[in-house]
């Protein structure tokens, strides 16, 4: 922290100091009955005469993100959940908490009530008769022009991303709704929603290095689970033909902004249904939540438009290894010591005891799998990859299973499950 901001630091205290001594600091008893967005929606067309005509009375709250002090009148922006809306104040209507407002600070939550009208500029605003500091803002905002630059302080301060980032507060809203729409979507399909064990006696259901607990009543250790999949499956078993959970996994492994240790995942299981069923049900869920949340199948992401209206396209491992390799012999995919050799030209690091399906796998990672932009599903994994997915009739050498990919990112995993009990 630097001098400076300890030194703003300081001063906002010394003022927190003086409003304990004049008992308002902190005060509860301010109601807000409207959000900037509804007001701005239902009046931004009124006019002046109307709004003068039909007063319209509101109290509104949010933090201050801008004062212009003018002598006897200032200005504000406040801002809530939904927007932001102007304020005007005079010390004529307000008295000494004018004089009080004048030394409030950027980033303190502000109640105003009032009557809407128009200003000469003809922006809606709030002509305040009742102003309440409702917490005093200790440390300083960032510069609003430049926000939060560095990526890593945006993800250990989140808190403060959200109040300078709107685009971050859209994303934390889209994810939201995205829920709804998949919990709606697998309702509608006859999915039952529920809540699996989060302590696992014994960690399963993925390949991934657990965390992990002691039970103390129990005198056991416990692991949090890596995946709800065991628990799952014994409710198909116990009669429940279509479940699903949306919940929390925790893995000790690797952080990035495309890995957690703590994530969101969906995870479902469907009798009576092969990964062919589950690739259809994933296209329209899809281009379902497409249409739902923006209107159109067709969205940018990072300057590259993702085409949802299509039919996604189907690609097996090894037709995607041949695509983006294709100086690789297609008759030696399955030969070890050829794929070791690849490996090595690749710079692709491999253990003594990697068989040909994980050798595959590696050159997909490294060769293929940054290429699917567009919706894919690579299918055909290897078996040697794919533990507790069902082999395919007619080739051993595979599984039934797929990956789902947009912008070079996998999305969803899905298979037909091995229901050979011996096996």
């Amino acid at each position: 922290m630097s001098d400076d901001e300890n030194h703003l630091i300081a001063e906002r205290r010394a003022k927190l100091a003086k409003l304990r001594e004049r008992g308002v600091a902190f005060p509860n008893d301010f109601r807000r009955d409207a959000l900037a967005a509804d007001l701005l929606t239902a009046y931004g067309e009124k006019s002046t005469e109307a709004l003068e005509a039909a007063p319209v009375r509101v109290a509104v709250a949010g933090r201050m993100r801008a004062k212009r002090v003018m002598g006897k009148a200032s200005f504000a922006k406040l801002e809530d959940s939904s927007g932001a809306i102007q304020v005007f104040l005079q010390q004529a209507t307000l008295g000494e908490v004018y004089d009080d407002f004048k030394g409030w600070d950027v980033g303190d939550v502000v109640g105003a009530e009032g009557n809407l009208f128009r200003t000469k500029t003809g922006e809606l605003s709030v002509r305040v008769e009742r102003l309440v500091l409702l917490t005093k803002s200790l440390r300083p905002l960032p510069d609003k022009w430049h926000g939060i630059a560095d990526t890593e302080m945006r993800y250990r301060r989140r808190y403060v991303d959200l109040i300078m980032n709107e685009e971050s507060r859209r994303v934390f809203a889209t994810r939201s709704a995205i829920v709804r729409y998949l919990r709606a979507f697998l309702d509608s399909r006859g999915f039952l929603e529920v809540e699996t064990p989060m302590l696992h006696p014994i960690p399963g259901g993925a390949a991934a290095r657990p965390f992990k607990t002691h039970h103390n009543a129990l005198d056991v250790d416990m692991f949090l689970r890596i995946a709800p999949e065991l628990y799952l499956k014994r409710l198909t078993v116990g009669g429940f033909e279509r479940v699903y959970e949306i919940n929390r996994n925790f893995r000790n492994e690797g952080v990035s902004t495309q890995h957690n240790p703590e994530f969101t995942m969906l995870e479902l299981y469907q009798a009576y249904a092969d990964y062919n069923d589950l690739m259809e049900l994933i296209e329209t869920l899809f281009q379902g939540l497409a249409d739902t949340l923006i209107g159109s199948r067709k969205l940018n992401y990072q300057g590259t438009e993702i085409d949802l209206s299509k039919p996604f396209a189907r690609m097996s491992i090894e037709d995607i290894i041949l695509t983006n390799n294709p100086d690789m012999d297609p008759m030696s995919l399955r030969d070890t010591t050829y794929l070791r050799r690849v490996c090595d030209q690749m710079k692709i690091a491999h253990k003594p005891g990697d068989g040909p399906g994980k050798l595959q796998i590696e050159i997909f990672e490294k060769t293929g799998e940054h290429t699917l932009i567009q919706p894919t599903f690579a299918f055909a994994y290897p078996a040697e990859v794919s533990p507790l997915s069902r082999r395919n009739d007619q080739d051993p050498f595979i599984t039934d299973r797929w990956e789902f990919f947009v912008g070079g990112r996998e999305l969803a995993n899905g298979f037909s499950e091995l229901n050979d009990a011996e096996d």
